[in-house]
């Protein structure tokens, strides 16, 4: 208890550089635990617009990104055609603007896509998806912040639609999205008779592996994977991961330097004190447990509000409509783990010099020291 006690009362007369210690650790937690949370909630949306009621997503080999994917109709009819498939549903992705909202997702999908059952309808129906001309159905998200209603005008891009449905989905990206008869999208966009992906459900998720060879072996220009290697394997959900733990892993170096500035002063201003301590009987390995006792306080104390600061920012985020609805952050404990773990050990990498450098601190020299 006395150790501890020690350990204490040299941060409380240090309260300054502790606390810079503490705040390096904290932004360095809330920007990982942020980023984090919203780069795998994007990710996660992403993964559920895709996975809706199929096993595989059949889309453009060796495209950059799924905006520029492009699958045929006669593609899409060849899918259906196969023996394995249930059901194969095609979709266009796209960006639109609106009067101040530069950027907009737009969906182009057919009147039985399975999402389209399963939202809450606000207003109009579904069984009026695509029936009528020059109509595009809102996520409540989107109609929200267009500030429309149904019968409404809306000028998207250089054309003009009737607001013809509003309806409510758990997706961020759905909700905050335009809907268009897959035809419209096609043609707003340009792509003649093309969709980006098509969401394929089988008869038998057991034949997963013999419609993938067979599929690919006929259409040398297209891939079909399993949702879950779709998720592991897609490029840019790999990209928009390193990135995320970079910008962290950099807050946390930063951090690191914090609190090995903090030590090092505090074993500079000390070196007398620490001269006692060796007289009174302290070892060289308690003098340095001692300085890194001290690191891993200013840590956790950095830890638990960083945490605190992370879960506040990302509730803010959540809410802001300039966001459009598209920020749901996901918090895997596994990433929690990796966070904490990451800030102690920075802590004691950065308290490794100063430890080091207290233990070797000769009593009768140090003494002398002004």
């Amino acid at each position: 208890m006395r150790y501890l006690a020690l350990v204490f009362i040299n941060l409380r007369r240090h309260r300054l550089r502790a606390a810079i210690g503490v705040a390096g650790i904290a932004f360095g937690v809330a920007a990982m635990l942020t980023i984090l949370a919203i780069v795998t909630g994007a990710i996660g949306m992403f993964q559920r617009i895709l996975s809706t009621d199929s096993h595989y997503l059949v889309f453009e080999r060796n495209v950059s990104d799924l905006f520029f994917s492009s699958v045929t109709q006669e593609q899409v009819a060849g899918v259906r055609a196969r023996p394995e498939v249930a059901e194969a549903h095609p979709m266009l992705f796209g960006i639109v603007t609106a009067p101040g909202h530069p950027v907009i997702t737009c969906f182009g999908i057919e009147a039985n896509d399975p999402r389209l059952a399963r939202a809450e309808w606000l207003a109009g129906a579904r069984e009026s998806f695509g029936r009528g001309e020059q109509e595009v159905f809102l996520g409540s998200r989107a109609a929200e912040f267009l500030q429309a209603k149904q019968g409404e005008v809306l000028e998207i891009g250089r054309g003009r639609f009737r607001v013809a449905g509003i309806f409510r989905t758990e997706n961020g990206f759905e909700d905050g999205g335009v809907f268009l008869p897959l035809a419209s999208a096609q043609e707003f966009f340009h792509r003649g008779t093309a969709a980006s992906v098509v969401a394929v459900k089988l008869r038998d998720e057991s034949q997963g592996a013999a419609f993938k060879q067979a599929f690919e072996q006929a259409n040398p220009g297209l891939t079909a994977l399993e949702n879950r290697e779709f998720s592991s394997g897609y490029s840019s959900f790999k990209i928009l991961n390193l990135t995320a733990w970079a910008v962290g892993l950099c807050a946390f170096a930063l951090g690191g330097l914090g609190v090995a500035n903090t030590m090092l002063l505090s074993v500079f201003s000390r070196i007398r004190e620490i001269a006692v301590l060796r007289v009174c009987g302290f070892s060289s390995p308690q003098v340095a447990g001692l300085i890194f006792a001290e690191a891993a306080s200013v840590a956790a104390l950095g830890i638990v509000t960083g945490l605190g600061l992370g879960f506040a920012v990302l509730a803010v985020v959540e809410r802001l409509p300039q966001f459009n609805g598209y920020v749901q952050a996901a918090i895997q404990p596994l990433v929690l783990v990796g966070i904490v773990v990451t800030a102690l050990a920075t802590a004691v990498l950065g308290a490794i010099y100063p430890a080091r450098f207290a233990s070797r601190i000769q009593p009768a020299e140090a003494l002398r020291y002004e």
